[in-house]
């Protein structure tokens, strides 16, 4: 008997640890509404798991304060980019180009959103975007090239034909 008691014990934390981490994985995915909703209900089933408790709690108050900044409002094109430089920043490069995307429909002729859209391609690994936003940039003007010759960022760049071509130190 005392084993099946035990056993019906660990089932049950099992449980408790799948809700718990299914509300982590919607929160890491970005979910925070779906997140909240999976933390509230854990919170209603497994209120005296202290321990994840107190977690669930921290993440309700990280899924809050995460709508709360989400809900900047962003109208001019210095607005999208100075937010696609925060969001870079913070390694949301995703979020960074669809903002200087929208920056770039404000004002196409600006060769800055090109260059850091260039910038942010290349830490995503993504080299032959990268490669054609630093063309446009520079063409839209040549003081590009040389920033991006110095520019750490590009630095495993620095060696590639096709680089050197657009920076013209080929």
């Amino acid at each position: 008997m005392p084993e099946t008691k035990e056993k019906l014990k660990k089932d049950l934390y099992e449980k408790i640890l799948a809700a718990y981490g299914q509300a982590v994985k919607a929160y890491r995915k970005g979910d925070c509404a779906k997140a909240k909703e999976l933390f509230k209900a854990f919170l209603e089933k497994h209120d005296t798991e202290k321990e994840l408790v107190d977690r669930v709690h921290l993440y309700l108050a990280l899924c809050e304060n995460r709508e709360k900044k989400e809900t900047i409002s962003l109208k001019t094109f210095e607005d999208y980019y100075e937010y696609a430089v925060y969001k870079l920043n913070q390694g949301d490069h995703g979020e960074a180009i669809k903002l200087l995307e929208k920056a770039k429909t404000q004002k196409p002729k600006e060769g800055k959103v090109s260059y850091l859209m260039a910038l942010t391609y290349r830490h995503m690994e993504e080299t032959e975007k990268c490669l054609e936003n630093l063309k446009d940039a520079v063409h839209k003007d040549k003081f590009f090239g040389i920033l991006a010759q110095n520019e750490s960022g590009f630095e495993p760049l620095w060696e590639d034909k096709k680089f050197k071509i657009i920076t013209k130190t080929g």
